[in-house]
């Protein structure tokens, strides 16, 4: 039973469209999914990938129109390293940095490491070590860097006494680690169970299966499975061309078309 690495990372834009141009244009990535949020089918769920959707190259966001404004502190992922050169930074202001210039090879095509601010650094870290299985490559009083099984990275940055993080658009709302499929992903469950933590049933996300639960520091973690992959109700060359639905939202399709926001894929 073991992680594999990084999966995705999730987070909160604005406005649909406006997220949709900077990471398609000026970040180069490619739109591998077009669907809704399943826990708010009234709200778009876009998948950006560095490749064509594999797990560990994809970027997620929910278009959140809100007047808050984020209130970035503890127990949020404060930043989000990825391969590539961009021009310009996420216009609602999600930290994602691009390093290293454009990928070479596919290895090259992945998320490269998350940052999570967090009250108790050597807390969560031992939370990511004797549960999860990472291995400390590189501490300091500041902050505590793990190793994930692919090559990337998570940082824990020590923020004691630092206010709690308020979520809005411009926010992080989680990261996501691999497994290889449902069985290893129950071994996990039911081990996290066993240590105390509270973990979210299976939720069927239709292109994998995700369950959810917090580290120490607040930070909202899932294990997702690799599979069945977004070629599930695309074509893998026309991945991201249409607005895609889970069987059990088809039959709300015209209801749910009429209350998202029309974009432009051009």
């Amino acid at each position: 039973m073991a992680i594999l690495g990084l999966h995705h990372v999730t987070a909160l834009a604005g406005e649909a469209q406006r997220n949709l141009d900077f990471y398609t244009k000026s970040a180069g990535m490619r739109l591998v999914k077009r669907t809704v949020n399943f826990d708010d089918p009234g709200s778009y769920h876009l998948y950006f990938s560095l490749g064509n959707g594999e797990p560990g190259t994809l970027l997620t966001f929910f278009p959140w129109i809100t007047a808050r404004a984020a209130v970035h502190g503890s127990g949020e992922i404060s930043r989000v390293e990825m391969r590539g050169q961009v021009e310009g930074v996420d216009p609602d202001g999600v930290p994602v940095s691009f390093v290293g210039g454009e990928p070479e090879g596919e290895r090259d095509r992945r998320l490269l490491s998350v940052s999570l601010s967090v009250a108790d650094a050597p807390k969560s870290a031992a939370f990511f070590r004797d549960l999860l299985g990472f291995e400390v490559s590189f501490e300091t009083a500041e902050k505590i860097r793990l190793a994930v099984p692919d090559g990337g990275g998570v940082e824990l940055l020590h923020s004691p006494g630092v206010p709690r993080a308020k979520l809005a658009a411009g926010s992080i709302h989680h990261v996501a680690f691999r497994v290889k499929d449902e069985a290893e992903q129950l071994g996990w469950r039911a081990r996290l169970t066993a240590a105390g933590v509270r973990v979210s049933p299976v939720k069927d996300r239709n292109y994998f299966h995700s369950i959810y639960f917090r580290e120490p520091g607040g930070v909202l973690l899932e294990i997702a499975t690799d599979g069945p992959g977004f070629g599930i109700d695309e074509a893998p060359e026309h991945l991201g061309e249409k607005l895609c639905l889970p069987p059990w939202l088809e039959a709300s399709r015209e209801s749910i078309e009429k209350r998202l926001p029309a974009v432009s894929l051009g």
